[in-house]
Order: C-alpha cells, then structure tokens, then sequence
C-alpha cells in the first residue's frame, strides 16, 4: 500500500523547493565598493523575478559611471529560462523516511518528510513548542482510524488532513493552538453560527436523541406535536443549554475527532456538498456509529471506497437520474423541466423536517428513525431513496411567480393607481338625472376611490391562489394559506361591500347625499387604506402564522435555513427606511401632479364622448360610436405602466445620491484635495498597508516606504507600462548626503511635487494605464481599512477559477494573422493601436534584449554603421515585435499579447502577485529574516517562498485538462513551469473495472513540483480521489468549482474567473481586506463556556465584495457602455446596497468565508438551468443562512468585458434569461414573502426590478402607440375642435369634438417616456463627476451620445425583455458562452438578421408600420423621439457592426442574403433561412421523443417542450387581442361616409379577404406543387438533383407574388388613400400574425430532429426519409408548415429589403465608413485600420458579384418604389371599373 509520495507542497509541506529558482537565471550583482550602512543596501537580484525587488538599491539603475545599465531588467514577459528549467526527479531527494501504521494492512500513506537540515515543520504554528493539544502524530491516526472504521479513500484521506492541518495552522499563528482548535469546532459542529448545531435543532433532533430508543421515537414525536405548544419554547432552551455544556465537556480529542469525521465526509461527498443539510444528517448518523461499541470493538478495517459506494453514490445516482436518462449506452438530458425535476433543494429540505427524516424507508419497508440511532449508518446501503424524496417547492414556468414573489410591489402600485385616478374620474361615476343634470355625489366618489383597497385584495387573493399550487400541500404549508384565503375573503367584503349599496341608493335618490351613505362610504375608504397598507408592507410569510418570527417549534426550520437575515446596525436600517421613504415620497408627489391630474382632463372630455354620424353593416354604429370609450381604456393602461416607471426612476435618482453621499463619507472622491492624496501618500503606506503596531521599529518610516513603493513602480516597468525614464522619476533613490560617507534616501520628485500643479503630467504617460492605477492606490488608502496582521499571522486563503476551454496563452498564429476575411486587422495590431504606450516599452525592451544576446552570441551588432540600415532592421521590432524566430523571441510576443487579451495566463499572472506581496511585505516588515541569512540570497528567496506558499495558494479547475490537445496542453505546462506553485484540479477518467461498466472518474489535483511519469508523460497527481460518477450535472461551472474546492486550503476563498486580472499594488492590501471578515481579534473565551459563549453572537460575515476595473473600457463605444454599466452596477449600487443590507453575490473578485459557505452548501448552485447564474444563489443563500455580506471601496480586481455587438447581447441574453431562472426559484420567494418591507424594496428594485422595469419600458412604448393609433383614428376621422388665442372656439365648428387635453397630455407621456430611458445614463455620469472630476465625465458622456449609444440602450432593453420573456413562458436557458474576443469582425447580414429578428427586428418593424400611421393621422414633433427608438430596435445590431458601410461588402452582403433565403431546400445546409425557421418553431412544438439520429440534430439542444399554460396566453390569446384591436380601429375609420355621403363597403369583409388571402392563395399554390412534385419528383430527383430547389423557389416567388399582389388590391380598394391603407396593412400583420401563431399552437404535432420532411415535401421522394409509420401522417402536418412558412418566408424577405433600404443611404456617401469606425472604435482615421487585401482572383471575382448583384439591388428598389408611388402620383388617371372591388 506504499504511495511513493512526490515532494509537492500540497503532499507534505516542508518542501525543499525543488530548485524552483533555480535553472540559468542571471544574477546580477554590482558589487563595487558597497558600503554597509544599512542593512537594506545590499544590492541584490533585480532579474530573478523574487520579491527582492524592493530594496532600495538605486545603483541598480546606474553603474558608477551613471550610464544605464541595460541588462538588469528582463521582465516578467521574458523568462526564456522557463523553457530551460527542467526538474531533477522530486522523488528522488524528498523521500524521507516513510513511516510504518498500526497494522501491516495499511501501511500508512504518510510519507513523513524529514528533509534537508534546516527545513522548518510542515505546519510551523502547531508545533511543539507551542502547547498544542495534540501532536501532529495524533492527528493522523485519528485520521487513519476513521479511514479504517467508514472505509474511506487513502487520498482523500491525506487530502483532509492536509486541509485540517493547514486551517489549524492558519488559526493557530493568530491566536493560541487550543483556542484554534475549540473555534474550530464551534465553527463546524457546535457553536452558536454552525449549521449543524442549528440543523440539529431544526429537525428537532434533540427529542430525538432524548426520548430514548425503548419506546419508538419516530411515532412518538409525531404524536406528541399536538399537545405540548407551551413546553416546546422551554424545552427548546433548556436543549440548546444541554448542548452548551455536552460541547463544553468534550476533550479537545474528540473534538479533534468529530471536526474530522465532518471532513472525510464532505472531501468525499461530490454533489452530496450541495445538499448540506443531507450532509450534516449522514454525519450525525455517522458520529453516532462511531461513539457505539459494535465500531469500537471491530478489529479489521472496512475495504477502502466502502463510504463512497454505499452513502454517496445512491445519493449520486439519484441526482443523475432525475436529469439523465441512459439511451443507447449514453447519458441524454431528459426532457423535463425544473417543476418535474427533484433538485438539490428538494433533497436538502428533506432534512429539514422531523416528517421528512421520517420518510426515508429501508427496503424491507422499515423506517430508518425507528433504528437506535447507532445502528443507522450501518443500513445506509440499504435506503431506498427514491420513495423519500419528493419537490417541496414547484418551480413552475408562469408569470404568477412575479405576483407571488413581489406582490407588495404590485399592491403598492396598483392601489395607489387606482385611489389617485378613481379620484380624479368623476365623470366616470357621476349621476345622469332627467333633464341633462348630472350629480357628482361625495358618498360615491369616497366609496369609488375606496375600491383601490378591493384592488390590493384581489391582488392578495390571485397571489395566495397562484402561491398555492407552487408549494406541495402537505404537512405545515398549506394551513397558513388557507387561513390567509379565507381572511383576505372577508377584507375583499368589507372593502367592496359598500360600494354595491352606495351606488343603488344614491343612483336611485334624485341628487341628494344620504348621511348613511356618506358615513359609509367614508369607513369603506380608511378600512381600505388600513387594509393597503398592511397588504403593502406585511411580508405574506408572516400574514397569519408566522413563518419568519413565530415561535412555534414547526416554523423553525424555514426560520433558519431561509429568514435568518442578518441584522443592521441602526443607522444603516434608518438609512435604508430613508431612502425608501424620499423614493416612494417623492414617486407618490410627481406622479400625483405629473400623471395624475394631467390625465383628469382627458377622462372629463373622453367619458361622455359618443361618436355621430357613422355605423357598418354589421355592427351598425353600436362599435364605432364607442371608439372614444376604448381609447380611454387603453389610455388607461398606459397610465398605469408610467405609474410604474416612475418608481424606478427615482429609485435611481435616490440610489445615486445615497450613493455619492457615501462616498464622501468613506472618502473616496475626487474633491478630496489631490494634494493631500499624493503628497500624503508614503505615510498611508507606512499607516495601513504595513502592520507597524508589531514592529519593534529600527528603521525609518522612509526605509520600509521606499521598498514597497520601489516595487510597485518596477512591477510596472515590467509589465511594459512605464519606460525607464518614467521610472526615474518615481522611484526612491539614495544620494550621497555629502558628510561621512553617508548615504540617505530622496523622495521621488513625483511626491514632492504634488503641491506645484504645474509638475502633473510628467511622470507616467497622459491618460495610461499606469496612471489609472497609481491614482487609484492613492485614492483608495485615503479609506478607513482594517489594521493588517503580521504576515506570519494571516490568515491563509485560496484563489480558485474555474476555467474551461478560455485561452490559456495566445498562439503566434492566432495573434498575426486575421481568422478570416472579415476581420481586416491581426490581434497584435489592435492590440498595439490599444496600448501604443506599452508597445513602444515593449520594443525597446526587446531590442535591449536582442542586442545583448547577439553579444553573447558573438555576432557584433555594430557591423552595419549606416543609419538607415540600422533603422531597416529595426522594423521587424515594431511590426511583431521580435526578429529571430527563436522561441524565446516568438514566446515574449505571445506573452505581452495575453497579457492584454482575456486569457487564463493573464489571470495567473495577476493573482501570482499575491505570493510576491506576501513575499515583499514579509521582508520588508522582518529585517531579522534578511540579516539572518547574511548574502546568501538563494536561502532568503527560499524561506520569503515558504512563506508565501504557506500563506497563499492558487487553484485552477480545469475540468478538461485530461482532454486538452497538444496546444492547449503545452500551454498548461508553460503555466506550471512559471509558477510552480499553481495548483491545477481536474478531471481524470479511468476505463471500467470490469467489462460493461461505466468508467470511474476522478479529482485530481498536479502543481509545478509533481514528477512526470516516465510512461505517459504526464504529471503524477498529489492526490487522486474517485468520485461517485461524472461530476458535470449542471451548466458545468459550478459543477467544476464543487469538484476542486476539497483542494483549497485555508479559511477564505477568493472567486476568480478566467478573464480578470491583479495588480501587485492590490494584492498588498490582502491583509486590509482578509480583516474585513471581523475574525483577527477572537475573543480569548471559550465559545462554549457559560458566559463565553455570548462574545461569539454577531453574525458571521459569509462575503466581501469588492471593486471590479473593467480593463476593456477604452476599446470603442460598446466596451464603454459595458465598462459604464458594470461601473454603475458594481461600485455605485453595491456601495449603497452594502450599506442597507441589500447586497447579494455576484461572483468575481468577492472574497468568500470558506468555512461558512461550505457548510452551507457550497460556492455556487448548480442544478441545470435553474441555477444559470449560479454565484447569485450563493449570495442570497448566505444572506437567508445569516451571513452578512459586504463591500469593499478600497480593493480592485481587473476584468474583461465582451466587446462585440453579438457577445455583448449574448451576454445579455445569458443575464436575462438567468433572471426568468431565478424568478422561479425558491429563493426569491423565501426573500420575496419573508424580507420586511424596506429590505425587500431594496432587494426588489436591486435585482429583479431592473429587468421587470426594462420590460415594462417595453410594454409601456407598445401601448403607446396602441394608443396612438386609436387617437390618430379619431383625430383623421372627425372635427377636432380648434381654439383662438383667447379660448374661445373658432367659427365653423359646430359638431366638433373637444380633444386638445388628450393630445397635452400625449405630450406628457412622451416625456415620460424619454426620461426612462435617459435615466439610464445619470449615474454613470455622477459616478465620473465624482471619482474623475467634472470634465472627465462630460467628455465620457459626450463620447456616448455622439456614438449613438441611445440607440444601443433601446435595443438592450429589448433583448432583456425578450429573454426574460421567452424564458418564464419556453425555458430553455443555457449558459451561453459570452465571447471573449475583440469586435473588429464584420459580421454578414444574414447572420444578424437570423440572430436578432425574433428578439426585436420583428417587433421594431410592427411597431413601426403602427407609428407610419400615427405620423400621418396626428403629427406632433414629440413624435420624432420615437421614431428614433423605434428605428433602434430594428437598425442597431447594423449600427453597431463593424465596417457595416462599406460598399462591396454591403452588395456582396446582399448576395449572402439572397442565397441564405433560398438555401437548403434540395440538400441540407446548416445556414439557411429554413434552418432558423424550424429552430423558431421548435420552441412550441418541441421534438419528437424517438431519436432517428441524423447529423443535423446539433443545433437542437434540449429544449423541453412548452406546456400549454404557458403558450396559451403569449402565443394565441395576445396576438388575438392585437388583431381585433387593430381591426376595430380600421372598421372604425371605414365608418364614415365618403365626400359623395355614401357609406363604404362593408370594411370587415375587405380586411378579411385581404387578411386571409395571401394563406389561400399559398395553400392553392403549394397543394398543385405538391401534385406535381409526388409525380414528377421520384423520376426527376435522382436524375436532375436541383429539382427541388426549382420547385420551392417556384413556390416562394409565386408566394412573394401573391402578398405583394394582395397589397396592391387593397392600395386600389382604398382608393390610394394612404394612411388609410396603412392603417389596414397593420390590421391585415396582426391577423395573419395571429393565425399562424395560432396554427403553430395549435395544430402542429412536435418536430423531427432533422430535416428529411421539408426535402420530402419539394422533391416528392417520402419513401428512405426514415419516417417509419409517420410517411403517412408527415404530409398533412407538413402542409400545413408549408402554408406558414411560405408566409414567413415572403414576410422575411420584404423585410430583409426594407431593412436594407433602410441602411442604403449612408453607404452614399464618400466617407461613411470611415466616420462609421470613428464613432465604433474611437480611432482617428489615421490609426484607423487597413482595408483587407485580396488576390487578383479574389479582386475579379468581387467584382464581378458587385456588378451583378448591385443591378439586381437597384432593380428591386426601382420596383419596390413603384408599387407604391407610381399608383399614388397617377391616382387621379387610373379608374377600373369593377362591381365586385365596390362592394368590398
């Protein structure tokens, strides 16, 4: 059983450091007459890449002749030693002497390292010396002795005690080892904040384990609940004391013990870890096992494995199952969706409850309570989980989820809509008496206004109703809603009642109030203001049994695991009440004056308005004289949607200004005089970053200063940031101070001059990078922070990142050449326009570095002496950067190119900084370490290196590292020789043990240090722990992070994703932040003592945010608007949210407290598609757990945006649609119906309400113009009255309709409107007001505006809307990969078009043709607003595509287009309008069950099909109501008649025909081809391959045809009367919309996966399609298909055109292109990129297409303008005669 163990820091810590430093690295010394005069001027390594490089050695830079020394620096990005290192065998030195276990059968794994002399313990502060309660020895047989008794892994095994190790030595260096030890346990199993103690308590285990096991406990709990209410509070006290002093009175062995049993099970669970409560439950089961004599007296240990096999792989399988199903041997999603599927939640809080621990059954039928607990861990094998676990919450796809979870936000907007507008209608409700009096009674308008509390009723009632059928109805749930129900019932009564009363009586009391009515009607009103306002401000959990603070024994459960928010302190809870009392106050004053009473008028004119004159066959004139009543109820809505946009907006306004507020507070803004912050800036560094309270103090202040600062100025030399001279001028330097030979250090100019303005600009290059980050450094440490610990006391903490298949290192191919012919520019040229700055400091570098090879090399580089030879050579430098293409040359460009795209190596390299700042801070702040080791630097870097390793470690799970290719692999390895001490987590798969079986997976984890295997050439893992099946269940990336957290070590972790960065200035103030989680200073008493325990009550903190820089801001406008965004979102919101208690999870650079949040479930959720954003949930689990959450001003991390257009939005998309997912999650409606009011405002309008507001912006646009249609009918149809100057009306109106306040009130709306959408840009602007000053932020503003970023927030707000949408009614989230590459490609028309027209090119174009018609019916310059945004949803993903105005490309384009539409008919093509039709489509119709596996099913994913609840109302009641209100519309124009006084045709049979007649006539069109091609086909097809195309493009010109033909009829019919044949294309859109959404709901069965049918249909050939029995069905259901798409297809294809005529102007003009990249890039033209080169052929070729295709475009236009002008200009000459056209 030996393991030859490798000598890695992970395995044993005492580690020789494999010669890591060692290999061909040139040590530089300038050794001439140094004098001693400190210990610092010993001149040291610059060019090692160790801390080192803080020393003030000045001399560094000049020799003492004063010229530069060229060859001290090579940088990080040249260490062409990382190749030459090779490592001697590890194995060979580091085998100490192994001991020997108890018995010969396990011959222990320990491979006990007793190394070089010199090299210190493992685990250095829990050591002998130090009074630990156990030795290291005992430690691990306490470990090998669980091992034997639960059988679990050998690696696992080292793994947790490894794990355990390192967390005692963490805490013990701050604290004394005993205290370490007895927190730790009281932060695992016992003490006031471990989840196992407050699970244990949830179940109710405590009268569990006393009943006693004589009398059945299970039975008897269940009994006992009813009678014993008042004794369970006591009984609950006096319990939780009993546990005080059992944990009180356990040895520190045991304690020792159980923390361990804890581990081993966790390290092994695998997804079990999402299910903590599961897990606490299998520990307790377990430790129970364990204390009984039956293990004590076992003798040979259980087979190794025995845990994984019979606790955690039917728990695994069950989970696999409920998503898997196994088909042919491989495992396929099954098609089900999250309401179907029994998820980690589920199974979790099935051990919430005594009920539910009950259910869980043996399969011999007996319960597993009614065993004595000992005896329960030995019959896990034999638990038969499938019949225990069932959902406890529904997570439904339905819109009820947005009443349930937020129905105080529906209540407060809704009631106060109603009490402000009922109030201000009374002509609604005023009494019509004889002889045209009418009377406004006051009873009745007290009673009306009253009903809004009726409203909030009903409100309640539909939520209680739809809260129903989410939650199981079993045990505790439903009896609180049933109790609710019948209260809100009664409410509704007495809210309501009245009313009915009030009505009769006055209606029938000839104008005169009685006082009973009166009196009534006014009771009615302040019952229903008591009842608003409760309904309003009551959390529903906490309506009628108290779910939140009840103190019943039965709600405790859901109180801890969902309620146990954490508290604030007072004047944040006062802040947060504030702000949301200026919100809504401020919301209720503006929307009274502004909406309310502008809309009074309008209802006055409106209510009794009856239409004369006008009436149709049918409906005679009982629907056009109402026309007035319909606009006003849609004016109506509309009100309401304003109602509740207004509330975001000045949510915004209120967030920003608490906001800025607190950041004047914490001092963090610009107006903070520059001054002080520079000139201030050594004594902060000396004040915060050092921890100076420890030191005894030798040496100056300046001393320690300038070695901190030193290295911070070198790291950016190195990284190509600044060049030498910049450096010269900030860094410290020592002068000779002339008397005695003594030396003495000079400030930098740069502090110095701080007070004298005129100095600024010199020291770093304007505007750089450099710059932003010095100034931010010293901004930041103007803020309060903690007071850092010696860096032998911090805290350890582990970097983890999670990583793919992102880049690790950018390839030389990738970077200098274009990927295709759209690019028009290599990556190394954007890069180099980017960052000029750095590139020029990257070329000098390398020619230095050239140069100096060639000396060694011996080629003089002084042979040519000819100037312009010299600067010839030189040209190779600045194009690529290197000359020679030897790798170490290549490899420097590669590096400098990764180091500025998102690549993993950017990432590492960023994080590696925290072992250089530990390593820096440790020598700064030990000089006794640094005189200790005298010169020897080789043993200083060393011990600086156990430090850092001992403090700090990086892990990155790359899940597919076992799968990389050659590339991708030989990357990884570079990563590991750079930085030994990376650790990497993966994959690692095994062939079957025996035949037939599945292959067995496992964790494993390999670090620069492990030796290769002679074999594979592969590393040898550290540790290598089987896992109980494939791990990847969910989206993937949680699912990584799960696999590799049981490798992170220490007590935080912090979350890193592959595409951000650090900075060695950031990673100083590690400490600072560390500090944040309030865990430095532990009370010395015992958590467990009597009076002890008190000093350990404040609520833990689970998180800390911190600040993101997004790195990719100056790329263009679409990396602003990004960079803008996070800006806003992660430090101006999070800073206010963190103050009121409001801020959740968002991943990135947060810190996380590791033990708190994986005890509670881990980093991240992970169930598939629920759990789309999977770091959200973490953050609301916390902070339901108790945990609190934080954010720090101070600290930064960088990160990578998406810049394209497209991965912008996919981006968006992937946020939207995990939105729609966490709408149905549990989570939001724990917090949803369980936070108080002002919490719950916060955390509504901080997460959900942005998206719901960005949907309610949309349907707010869309009723408006429903609205404007309506009025523009009334305004073309009758006499508006018009008025003189003095308000009197104008002669010649008699019979005229007063409608002037309707239109100033139209007015008002669009403004409104208009400011929801600018609103979006004000706190982004205040944010650069504040942290870069006034004119900043004008220009940033300015540069938007100018970039038409407007353009780009509508349409964004569109696929917000469109995602959330699409995702609550089809589902199918996915996690869609954002992209992380840079927006120079050109993307093809098609393309956009195929992505984008279902999102919004659609809904633009309807909304358009709508607002065509408004402009001609009701002019008003307002209006243009619109026509801008409208124009946005359909032009923007054009707008914003790069060189999209380029001519040729434009026509060849064109060409694309063309082709796309008419491809894929006679063989399959994957790009193709018939493609993305079906993949449309298939979101209704769902596929075929049967697999009848073709190649072309990739694209399918797996789409559950979507229920009918869900379709019914978005795809066949909405587009009803659309068609039949814009019908009305049209037959209200139509009933009118005409100059001649005779009455139209009946209009409802003309829209009707015109409506229906294209899908007859395609019908007709396709049943002849049908015939024909059943004949012919099976004889043509073989022979003649393009038949089917022939006779589908046949098809599809006919039917392009038919809709163009029907057009012009009905141009014809309305006597080319313009807006009224606009307005009757809109009817004709929505009804043919509506039929076919209809036929596809409705009639169509579920698709194939491939696409044989459509093939089958044009070619005639059914037979060999693989249809099996369907040949016969598949006709019929294809026809139909056919009917719709062929009017799709001529749909699309007209609206491709328009859209194409739409961007045609622009491309007129000389230099669109150029002024085009201008605006996307921020380039002058003179660095603005190249056009791409073709070949000859290529030329030929492309112009040839030019001329081709641009004279069929031309063509098209000429015809397309003439349909529609030419009837129009020779109306008056063209009369046919035809009796029929006169009666249509």
């Amino acid at each position: 059983m030996m393991y030859p163990q490798s000598s890695s820091p992970t395995a044993d810590h005492a580690d020789p450091f494999t010669s890591a430093a060692g290999g061909p690295r040139r040590y530089i010394y300038s050794d001439n007459d140094s004098d001693n005069v400190d210990p610092y001027s010993r001149r040291d390594t610059y060019a090692s890449d160790s801390s080192n490089n803080g020393l003030n050695d000045t001399e560094r830079y000049y020799d003492h002749n004063g010229n530069y020394d060229p060859y001290a620096q090579p940088d990080t990005d040249s260490d062409v030693d990382i190749y030459g290192q090779r490592y001697p065998p590890a194995s060979s030195e580091s085998l100490g002497p192994s001991r020997i276990g108890m018995s010969d059968s396990n011959a222990t794994a320990w491979a006990e390292y007793a190394g070089p002399p010199g090299a210190r313990e493992a685990y250095p502060a829990w050591s002998a010396e130090r009074q630990i309660p156990l030795s290291k020895e005992e430690i691990e047989d306490i470990f090998l002795d669980l091992t034997q008794k639960f059988g679990f892994q050998r690696d696992s095994m080292r793994n947790m005690f490894d794990f355990l190790m390192q967390l005692l030595d963490s805490r013990a260096s701050r604290m004394s080892p005993n205290q370490a030890l007895l927190t730790l346990h009281a932060d695992y199993i016992g003490g006031e904040h471990a989840n196992y103690r407050k699970w244990y308590f949830a179940a109710q285990l405590d009268l569990d384990d006393a009943v006693g096991h004589v009398q059945n406990p299970g039975l008897q709990r269940l009994n006992r609940r009813a009678g014993a209410r008042s004794s369970n509070e006591k009984s609950l006290a006096t319990a939780m004391e009993r546990w005080r002093q059992a944990m009180n009175n356990m040895s520190q062995y045991d304690r020792l013990r159980q923390i361990a049993l804890y581990l081993l099970c966790w390290g092994e669970a695998a997804q079990v870890r999402f299910t903590p409560e599961c897990l606490c439950f299998i520990f307790k089961c377990a430790d129970d096992y364990y204390r009984s004599p039956e293990c004590q007296n076992r003798v040979d240990p259980v087979p190794e494995g025995l845990y994984l096999k019979t606790v955690i792989k039917p728990l695994y399988r069950f989970i696999r199952d409920q998503g898997y199903e196994v088909v042919d041997g491989r495992f396929v999603r099954r098609e089900r969706d999250h309401a179907d599927i029994i998820g980690y939640d589920d199974i979790n809080q099935l051990f919430w409850y005594p009920e539910g621990i009950a259910r869980i059954i043996l399969t011999d039928k007996t319960r597993l309570v009614d065993l004595p607990p000992p005896h329960r861990f030995m019959k896990f094998h034999s638990i038969d989980w499938n019949r225990a676990f069932f959902k406890t919450y529904y997570e439904k796809r339905s819109f009820g989820h947005l009443l349930v979870n937020f129905n105080r936000i529906w209540v407060i907007h809704v009631s106060l809509y109603w009490f402000y507008t009922a109030y201000n209608s009374p002509k609604v409700y005023q009494i019509s008496l004889p002889l045209n009096k009418v009377y406004n009674s006051p009873a009745l308008s007290w009673s009306v206004t009253a009903l809004g509390g009726a409203v909030a009723t009903i409100i309640m009632i539909a939520a209680t109703l739809a809260e129903f059928s989410y939650i199981p109805t079993t045990w505790n749930n439903t009896s609180h809603l049933s109790r609710r129900l019948v209260f809100l019932f009664i409410t509704l009564g007495l809210t309501c009642g009245p009313t009915f009363y009030i009505a009769i009586a006055e209606n029938s009391s000839n104008g005169t109030t009685s006082s009973l009515a009166l009196i009534l009607g006014i009771v009615q009103f302040f019952i229903s203001v008591v009842a608003t306002l409760l309904f309003a401000t009551m959390p529903s959990g906490r309506m009628f049994g108290d779910r939140v603070a009840g103190k019943s024994r039965k709600y405790l459960a859901s109180q801890t695991f969902t309620a146990s928010y954490p508290g604030l302190q007072i004047e944040s809870r006062l802040g947060s009440i504030a702000l949301w009392a200026l919100v809504f106050g401020c919301k209720a004053t503006e929307s009274y004056f502004f909406l309310t009473l502008s809309f009074r008028d309008p209802i006055a004119v409106m209510v009794g308005m009856k239409i004369q004159v006008c009436g149709d066959r049918y409906f005679g004139s009982s629907l056009c004289t109402n026309q007035a009543a319909f606009t006003l109820a849609i004016m109506y809505v509309m009100d309401l949607v304003l109602f509740f946009l207004d509330t975001f907006l000045w949510y915004i306004i209120w967030n920003t200004v608490f906001s800025i507020a607190r950041s004047f507070i914490l001092g963090l803004s610009i107006w903070t005089p520059w001054k002080d912050i520079y000139t201030r800036l050594p004594k902060r560094i000396y004040a915060k970053l050092l921890a100076t309270r420890d030191m005894e103090v030798k040496y100056k202040p300046k001393v320690l200063v300038s070695q901190i600062w030193n290295a911070i100025i070198i790291s950016m030399y190195r990284e190509h940031l600044l060049s030498i001279e910049h450096v010269q001028k900030l860094l410290y330097h020592q002068v000779d101070s002339g008397h005695d030979g003594k030396r003495s250090l000079r400030a930098p100019p740069f502090f110095i001059s701080q007070s004298d303005k005129g100095f600024k600009g010199e020291f770093f290059p304007p505007g750089s990078e450099a710059e932003r980050r010095i100034s931010f450094f010293a901004q930041s440490l103007t803020t309060a922070v903690p007071e850092p610990l010696p860096v032998d006391a911090m805290p350890t903490f582990t970097v983890l990142t999670p990583h793919y298949s992102e880049k690790i290192l950018l390839s030389l191919r990738e970077i200098i050449r274009e990927e295709d012919q759209n690019t028009r520019v290599t990556l190394l040229e954007y890069l180099k326009q980017l960052h000029p700055v750095e590139w020029d400091n990257f070329v000098k570098d390398t020619k230095i570095l050239a140069e100096e090879s060639a000396m060694f090399n011996g080629a003089s580089p002084f042979g040519t002496d000819e100037k312009g030879q010299s600067k010839m050579d030189d040209l190779p430098f600045y194009c690529i950067g290197f000359k020679s293409a030897a790798p170490e040359f290549t490899l420097r460009t590669r590096i400098w190119a990764s180091l500025r795209a998102q690549t993993l190596y950017r990432t590492v390299s960023g994080m590696m900084n925290y072992a250089k700042a530990i390593k820096l801070l440790y020598r700064v702040e030990n000089p006794e370490v640094v005189q200790q080791f005298g010169g020897n630097t080789d043993k200083l870097e060393r011990e600086l290196e156990r430090m850092a390793r001992r403090k700090f470690k990086f892990v990155v799970s790359m899940q597919r590292y076992s799968k990389f290719n050659k590339e991708e692999h030989e990357n990884a390895e570079f990563l590991l020789r750079a930085y030994p001490d990376l650790q990497i987590a993966y994959l690692d798969e095994e062939p079957p043990r025996k035949e037939g079986g599945e292959s067995r997976l496992f964790s494993a984890l390999i670090d620069g240090h492990s030796e290769f295997i002679p074999e594979t050439g592969r590393r040898r893992p550290n540790f290598k722990i089987e896992l109980p099946g494939n791990p990847i269940l969910g989206d993937g990336k949680s699912d990584n992070q799960n696999h590799a957290i049981v490798f992170y070590r220490g007590e935080y972790l912090q979350l890193i994703d592959a595409n951000q960065d650090n900075y060695l200035e950031e990673c100083l103030k590690i400490r600072n932040i560390l500090g944040e989680f309030e865990e430095y200073s532990v009370s010395t008493q015992s958590p467990y003592a009597q009076y002890g325990h008190k000093e350990f009550k404040k609520s833990p903190v689970a998180i800390v945010g911190a600040r993101e820089y997004i790195f990719s801001e100056n790329i263009g406008i679409l990396g602003d608007l990004a960079a803008g965004k996070e800006q806003t979102f992660g430090t101006l919101s999070a800073r206010a949210w963190a103050w009121i208690g409001g801020k959740l999870h968002y991943g990135h650079p947060d810190f996380l407290n590791a033990l708190y949040m994986n005890t509670r479930g881990g980093v991240s959720k992970a169930q598939k598609g629920l759990h789309l954003n999977e770091d959200i949930y973490a953050g609301m689990n916390a902070f339901g757990r108790g945990g609190r959450i934080k954010h720090t001003e101070y600290y930064q991390c960088g990160k990578g945006r998406d810049l394209g257009f497209g991965t912008i939005l996919n981006f968006q998309t992937k946020i939207g649609t995990g939105m729609g997912e966490q709408m149905l999650s549990r989570e939001y409606y724990y917090l949803g119906t369980q936070l108080p009011i002002d919490r719950f405002l916060t955390f509504y309008y901080g997460h959900p309400g942005f998206h719901i507001n960005n949907m309610l912006v949309i349907l707010a646009v869309q009723c408006f113009i429903v609205t404007m249609v309506f009025l523009g009918t009334l305004n073309s149809s009758i006499l508006v009255c018009q008025y003189s100057a003095a308000g009197t009306v104008l002669p010649g109106m008699d019979g005229c309709y007063n409608l002037t306040p309707v239109f100033d009130w139209i007015h008002r709306c669009i403004i409104s409107i208009f400011l929801v959408f600018m609103i979006a840009f004000l706190p982004l602007f205040i944010q650069e007001l504040v942290e870069r000053g006034t004119g900043r932020a004008i220009i940033r503003l300015g540069k938007q505006f100018m970039s038409l970023s407007p353009v780009f927030e509508v349409f964004s707000t569109q696929i917000y809307t469109h995602s959330i949408i699409s995702n609550l009614t089809f589902g199918g989230a996915r996690y869609i990969a954002t992209g992380r590459g840079f927006a120079t490609t050109r993307i093809s028309f098609s393309i956009l078009f195929s992505r984008f027209a279902g999102p919004s090119i659609y809904l633009g174009m309807r909304t358009l043709i709508s607002l065509l018609y408004v402009t001609m019916a009701l002019w008003t310059p307002y209006l243009i607003y619109f026509w801008i945004s409208i124009l946005a949803l359909c032009v923007a993903p054009f707008l914003f595509n790069p060189h999209q105005f380029a001519f040729a490309d434009f026509v060849i384009d064109y060409r694309e287009f063309l082709r796309w539409m008419s491809r894929g008919n006679s063989r399959s093509h994957n790009n193709s309008w018939i493609g993305y039709c079906r993949l449309s489509r298939t979101m209704i119709t769902g596929y075929k069950k049967k697999k009848l596996g073709l190649p072309s099913d990739k694209m399918s994913g797996d789409v559950p099909r979507a229920g009918w609840r869900a379709v019914i109302f978005s795809e066949v009641v909405f587009p009803i109501v659309m068609a039949v209100l814009f019908t009305i519309a049209y037959i209200f124009v139509k009933s009118f008649p005409d100059s001649t006084g005779k009455l139209p045709p009946n209009p409802l049979i003309r829209i009707a025909i015109i409506a229906l007649g294209p899908i007859v006539w395609n019908a007709a069109v396709l049943l002849v081809q049908f015939i024909i091609s059943i004949f012919l086909g099976p004889m043509m097809d073989p022979t003649f391959p393009r038949f089917g195309s022939v006779m589908a493009s046949t098809a599809h010109v006919l039917g392009v045809v038919g809709m163009l033909g029907f057009f012009e009829f009905l141009w014809f019919l309305e006597t080319w009367n313009a807006s009224h044949a606009v307005l009757g294309i809109i009817a004709v859109i929505a009804i043919q919309r509506a039929v076919h959404k209809v036929l596809i709901a409705v009639f169509l069965s579920r698709e194939f996966k491939h696409d044989e049918t459509n093939r089958a249909w044009w070619t005639g050939r059914w037979y060999g399609r693989g249809l099996g029995s369907h040949v016969m069905s598949q006709p019929a259901r294809e026809f139909i298909v056919k009917i719709i798409e062929l009017s799709l297809w001529s749909s699309d294809l007209l609206i491709g055109h328009f859209l194409l005529f739409m961007l045609t102007p622009p491309i007129l003009f000389p230099y669109a292109d150029r002024l085009h990249a201008m605006l996307l890039f921020w380039l002058r033209p003179s660095k603005q990129i190249r056009a791409p080169l073709y070949s000859l052929k290529q030329k030929k070729q492309r112009r040839w297409i030019i001329i081709k295709y641009g004279t069929v475009y031309v063509i098209v236009i000429v015809i397309f303008t003439a349909l529609i002008v030419l009837p129009a200009a020779f109306r008056n000459r063209i009369h046919f005669n035809c009796t029929l056209c006169n009666n249509l």
